[in-house]
């Protein structure tokens, strides 16, 4: 007996060692598992986009967790109601099918477990009776591997549902546009149906079958008591509800740079779908071939919390993303180099520069509008975007300084070809990125360190000194006095400082704003570069800042800014020499057709005068051009006066 016992045991252990042997030598192929789509997640983990796993296949990877109870229930009543008890194989389930198949002569049943349906959605073979023995032999090695919860995670992943649909959670969004864990129970019963024939019980197209495949599910978990029989009655007669949706794609741009498998964000689902929604809006009216780009950033994490790259079209170039262009900042880099000035202690809020013509060297630099101001604050010119001050401080802090000082901070600044740092760098003779922006801007918000923005989740933002917390506070303060752009009332207007921005030629339009919590930067322009006559920063960009500030909550009042330090800051900044007065137009012994002739001067002391033939014509003394309409051909002289008595002159045909 006891030989017979040892001989038993042997014969037992040399199996197991077989067995265990072959396992090793043949592990389960999970390469279907893992070749999965990449997914993009916003802060709280919910799905911003997908892409197709390779061949074009929508395979979400799905837990137990990420279903709900009830489906699992459903399941296994329909499919394996002893999956928690057997090894894989389920020998009643076996003996009832083959009794049935001999009393029917054909399969009624199957007796595949959920195990074995694993077993064959990772390694599909024809339909053999070799094929069945192996998914057996298969099945008893997942069970042996993996845990029960783990199997049906696989199944949950890997099940069909119809076309180029696999898993559960890529069924749920694409036929009910919501996960699984919003469904409802006559919706998840349908899901359960599905695989088992998905292309003939496609809802959107066969919804009879599906109807009655649906019912069947449901009767099954009215016999194992997961149901009561009323209510599965009431779930038979549901509409079906099932269409195909389109998988979420928010924040595109992000996505394609996320890579493989899953990726967290610092993005919120519901604020980047609603900017989403506002930006598409707004580039439906732009000119076309134009497009914009937004970034919403909190000013404590200088985490990204909606991105918008630009709107998609192959005529807006929307495959490019927009917040990394390179572009003329115009006059939405003039607060960085105010706030240097004050870092440097060169100015103060209240020291006073002149607006008026003057040249340095050979650069004579105008206003927007072609006017002057006179005599000015700091805080009075940089609301007002004047230029004159703008290159008076660029200046002083010198051009080197000023660009060694934001590479310091982690911003490149890209000059053009063969150019070295110049005074044109103070009306946005360089190039950044809206990403540069808003790093320069979230340091204004805050302490005056700058950090480009972070957007993968753990990633922690890199921050570096540009100036203190006084310097910063004082330009937010003086940014806050500007007044909102045209159309927005000013006692509806959020609670922001924000300033704007025209590049030369009217190529890109920005405006940059930041709150009590959050910095917002906006672009808007052609891809290309090439001009859009009439577009400003104030005009155009400024009123989609405000928009988005209008889809963030109230952030409350600006932080108060901190006190300057007290420095040896001058009361007055020089401004270079006078500019004398030029004739601009029209140029010396000039030939014209006839029509009317735009006179313009530069430099020199207003108001003006303007004479033809030494007599005074109509025209607005304090600006720097006026309208001429000659009486017919022949020889004209053309002079200018200006306050200070000094004339320029030059004589013109008329043809």
């Amino acid at each position: 007996m006891r030989r017979r016992f040892l001989a038993a045991a042997a014969g037992l252990a040399g199996v197991l060692v077989a067995a265990m042997a072959a396992d090793r030598a043949f592990p389960p192929d999970l390469s279907r598992l893992e070749t999965v789509s990449a997914e993009l997640h916003d802060r709280e983990g919910r799905l911003m986009a997908a892409s197709p796993a390779p061949g074009g296949v929508w395979r979400l990877r799905t837990s137990v967790d990420d279903v709900p109870p009830l489906f699992v229930e459903l399941l296994l009543a329909r499919e394996d109601r002893r999956f928690r008890s057997h090894a894989g194989i389920d020998p009643a389930a076996i003996v009832r099918a083959a009794g049935q198949a001999v009393v029917n002569g054909r399969v009624v049943s199957g007796a595949s477990t959920i195990t074995m349906q694993v077993a064959r959605l990772l390694e599909p073979r024809p339909r053999t009776l070799a094929a069945k023995l192996a998914e057996m032999a298969r099945a008893v090695q997942l069970e042996a591997r993996f845990g029960k919860d783990e199997i049906l995670a696989m199944w949950l992943t890997l099940a069909p549902f119809g076309g180029n649909l696999e898993g559960v959670r890529a069924a749920s969004l694409a036929l009910f546009a919501k996960p699984p864990m919003a469904l409802d129970p006559a919706e998840l019963a349908l899901l359960v149906a599905l695989p088992q024939r998905p292309s003939a019980l496609r809802p959107d197209r066969f919804p009879d079958p599906a109807g009655a495949a649906r019912a069947r599910v449901l009767r099954d978990a009215v016999a194992a008591g997961v149901l009561a029989d009323t209510e599965a009655r009431e779930l038979g007669a549901a509409p079906l509800g099932a269409a195909r949706h389109a998988l979420p794609r928010h924040a595109r741009h992000l996505a394609s740079a996320a890579g493989e498998g899953v990726t967290a964000t610092t993005l919120s689902l519901p604020l980047q779908a609603a900017l989403e929604r506002l930006a598409d809006g707004i580039a439906e009216d732009l000119p076309d071939q134009a497009n914009l780009a937004i970034l919403v950033m909190e000013n404590d994490t200088r985490a990204l919390v909606a991105a918008y790259g630009g709107a998609a079209g192959e005529r807006r170039a929307g495959a490019l993303d927009l917040t990394r262009a390179v572009r003329s900042p115009g006059s939405s880099l003039k607060p960085a180099l105010v706030a240097q000035a004050l870092a440097l202690g060169l100015v103060r809020p209240e020291t006073r520069i002149a607006d008026l013509p003057r040249r340095f060297a050979d650069y004579a630099p105008e206003n927007f509008d072609r006017g002057f101001a006179g005599d000015v604050t700091v805080a009075q010119a940089l609301v007002r975007s004047l230029n004159l001050p703008a290159v008076a401080l660029a200046d002083a802090v010198r051009p080197v300084a000023f660009l060694s000082s934001l590479k310091a901070a982690g911003i490149l600044a890209r000059l053009p070809p063969g150019a070295s740092p110049s005074l044109p760098v103070a009306l946005g003779g360089l190039g950044l990125t809206l990403h540069d922006l808003a790093a320069l801007y979230g340091a204004i918000a805050t302490d005056g360190s700058v950090a480009q923005p972070v957007w993968r989740d753990g990633e922690a933002p890199i921050r570096r000194p540009f100036v203190g917390a006084a310097e910063a506070g004082a330009v937010r303060a003086m940014l806050a006095a500007a007044q909102p752009p045209p159309g927005i009332a000013p006692e509806r207007a959020p609670r922001i400082a924000w300033k704007s921005g025209t590049s030369w030629g009217n190529r890109d339009a920005w405006a940059v704003g930041v709150s009590a919590t959050h910095t917002v930067a906006v672009w808007l322009g052609r891809p290309d570069g090439t001009p859009m006559p009439g577009i400003t920063g104030r005009v155009t960009a400024g009123p989609v800042l405000f928009s988005v500030f209008g889809l963030l909550p109230d952030a409350g009042p600006l932080p108060a800014a901190p006190p300057l330090a007290p420095a040896p800051a001058l009361a007055r900044l020089g401004a270079g020499t006078a500019d004398r007065l030029r004739l601009v137009f029209p140029p010396p012994n000039a030939a014209l057709g006839e029509g009317d002739v735009t006179l313009r001067a530069s430099g020199g002391q207003r108001p003006l005068t303007w004479l033809i033939d030494g007599q005074p014509i109509l025209s607005d003394r304090h600006r720097r051009e006026t309208r001429w309409t000659p009486l017919g051909p022949g020889f004209y002289r053309v002079t200018v006066i200006d306050a200070d008595g000094t004339a320029a002159a030059t004589e013109l045909r008329i043809r």
